[in-house]
């Protein structure tokens, strides 16, 4: 028996299905269409959702994060998934910075401290308050981004991921 065996202990949400081998290209038909499984862990007052999914799958060096998931914004009118990226969101909060810094303060003080681990729910009130033309939703940003620092945390535990995001929003709340 091989030494270095990949066990993980860990508790598992199975579901049962039964997919018959066949000919290759309609087995991969067939496994394709399995449904993604994931958690909703947010809701959004437009009626999207915050998703996630784990194991996401993320290597590191080679070694597999056995913790790691990924973060969607789910919308189930159509059931599209957005992995929105860190580059989209400083994106979309520097075009709501020209267009208005004010309110891109108050924004960026409201990602800082959920940052700082406050609950974006309990400041809804001035997430929803902020009143931007274009990009998404301070809402969608501010929820998406609770869950995207704790992927970071779980992925690297001392910090450094969470804060190397949180940088980008740093810099530009210092520079309005």
């Amino acid at each position: 028996m091989a030494k270095n065996r990949n066990i993980y202990v860990h508790a598992i949400d199975l579901e049962k299905i039964n997919i018959k081998n066949t000919q290759r290209e309609e087995f991969a038909k067939r496994l394709i269409a399995i449904p993604y499984r994931g958690y909703e862990v947010e809701n959004i007052s437009d009626g999207r959702k915050i998703v996630i999914t784990k194991p996401g799958g993320k290597s590191v060096y080679g070694q597999l994060k056995k913790e790691d998931f990924l973060v969607y914004i789910y919308n189930p009118e159509n059931q599209s998934l957005w992995q929105i990226t860190h580059k989209q969101i400083l994106e979309d909060v520097t075009c709501k910075s020209k267009e208005d810094a004010a309110q891109t303060k108050i924004l960026l003080s409201l990602f800082e401290r959920t940052f700082n681990g406050e609950e974006p729910d309990d400041m809804i009130n001035e997430i929803t308050a902020l009143d931007f033309k274009q990009g998404e939703s301070p809402e969608v940003l501010i929820k998406v981004y609770k869950w995207i620092w704790g992927q970071e945390d779980v992925n690297y535990p001392s910090g450094e991921g969470r804060n190397m995001s949180w940088e980008s929003l740093k810099e530009l709340k210092d520079k309005l």
